[in-house]
């Protein structure tokens, strides 16, 4: 009941789910990224992003339709530091007032039933607000970029010229965590692709950094709650993006 394709803005991703009858939480993994949403229950959201996984529970029938903007990216569109949202569900509202998040809801709700339009609806406003930033700190898609290649926080720092200090502190409001955070975020995510694709354990350990794979095992617990093999044999609850689905507190 879960899919996605590419938004219009460089590396983001549009998807859309329909929670079925009966469906068991799904289980949310951590990817450093913000996604704007919106459900057919709870409106207008923004999912900050999360350090381990956040479990969503829907009700049956409800539709999500949402906007994942790659790491470094949701600040500038959303107009918040990502550490503020960090952990959080949070109503558009309380970010861009009451008056342009009923505006934007109108628009998505004008045709509830094609996830396409409400997509697009999403996507434009968020361009739109991309470019009067005038665009992402470039400095975030090379953060990422690096560390998600799997290179050292203490590399990246190098290749930047930032003192770890000083990379530690623009880390903060671009992905809501400090590099050695984000680097284990990707790097758990690198691994749990190749281990879907088909590669044994132990050598997805070998090939993603980890000394074996009880230290896959371990960094997979703690940040997924639960261990890789268990992930394996969910495949739709994996395949939702770390920040992008679920009711919660505030209904996101």
């Amino acid at each position: 009941m879960y899919r996605e394709r590419a938004a219009s803005i460089a590396g983001a991703v549009l998807w859309t789910s329909t929670v079925p009858a009966g469906a068991a939480p799904t289980r949310v993994l951590p990817d450093g990224c913000l996604d704007l949403l919106w459900s057919s229950r709870a409106g207008l959201l923004v999912a900050g992003p999360d350090r381990t996984a956040h479990l969503a529970v829907g009700r049956p029938g409800e539709r999500w339709v949402g906007l994942r903007l790659p790491p470094g990216v949701g600040p500038a569109v959303l107009g918040v530091p990502a550490d503020e949202l960090r952990d959080r569900r949070v109503p558009l509202a309380d970010l861009w007032g009451e008056r342009v998040a009923a505006d934007l809801a109108e628009r998505v709700a004008l045709a509830p039933g094609e996830a396409l339009t409400a997509g697009e609806a999403l996507t434009a406003v968020a361009a739109a607000r991309l470019r009067a930033a005038g665009g992402a700190d470039p400095v975030g898609g090379r953060i990422a970029d690096r560390l998600a290649a799997g290179a050292t926080v203490a590399a990246t720092a190098a290749e930047l010229g930032l003192d770890p200090r000083v990379l530690r502190r623009r880390c903060l409001p671009l992905f809501g965590y400090g590099p050695k955070t984000l680097a284990r975020i990707l790097r758990m995510r690198r691994a749990l692709a190749l281990a879907h694709a088909g590669t044994p354990l132990a050598e997805v350990a070998a090939r993603s950094g980890y000394a074996d794979q009880a230290h896959l095992t371990r960094e997979v617990r703690d940040l997924a709650g639960v261990p890789p093999t268990v992930l394996l044999r969910a495949a739709q609850p994996t395949a939702v993006p770390a920040s992008s689905a679920g009711p919660t507190g505030s209904g996101a």
